[in-house]
């Protein structure tokens, strides 16, 4: 170890926010004296950038805006599907929810997804909760000439509760077809 590496260079790597391991690394000086002049200054403990950054800032940082008005997601993705994920503070978000809530002010109410066409789309105004969407949705269908969507499905399903619509503003059952996709799984393991 040097111990001669200077007071002033010590001091000036702690006021510039650095650890100490840091400042040993590069001065090659004593741990226990950068400590103690840390101590002496009355410096706070060293805390990661990444434990005081909140969870916007974060996915800003791993965001990029494309050239067609689209935000592209540089982070994690989900194993099997290529989902964006984003772990912030021990704890795993949907870059895409994060997005509706950056535009929104508040937290979606179901699955937040992109509702611009392009997959796995984390732009804030391209990205609608469930309820979003439906919205969406249903004023497309009415805006096409569809009529209003019937009370119960045709397996009496309540519609104002499993009620759901297509991009294109179909009306279709979500419960219907959460227990056929069921079925095909089964047929599938089968």
């Amino acid at each position: 170890m040097n111990q001669n590496a200077t007071r002033t260079d010590i001091v000036a790597m702690l006021r510039d926010g650095h650890s100490n391991s840091r400042i040993v690394r590069e001065l090659h000086c004593d741990k226990g004296r950068v400590a103690r002049i840390r101590r002496e200054l009355d410096l706070p403990a060293y805390v990661k950038t990444e434990q005081t950054r909140t969870i916007e800032e974060k996915w800003h940082s791993l965001t990029r805006p494309t050239d067609d008005g689209h935000v592209e997601w540089l982070g994690e993705r989900a194993t099997m599907s290529g989902t964006p994920v984003m772990r912030h503070k021990e704890q795993s978000y949907s870059p895409a929810a994060i997005a509706f809530r950056i535009r929104h002010g508040r937290d979606a109410e179901g699955y937040a997804i992109a509702d611009c066409g392009r997959q796995h789309c984390v732009a804030p105004d391209h990205v609608e909760d469930e309820a979003g969407r439906r919205r969406n949705r249903e004023q497309l269908r009415y805006l096409t000439g569809g009529r209003e969507r019937k009370p119960e499905c045709v397996h009496g399903h309540d519609q104002a509760e499993h009620g759901r619509y297509e991009p294109d503003g179909t009306a279709y059952c979500g419960r219907c077809n959460a227990l056929r996709k069921c079925e095909d799984r089964k047929a599938a393991a089968a």
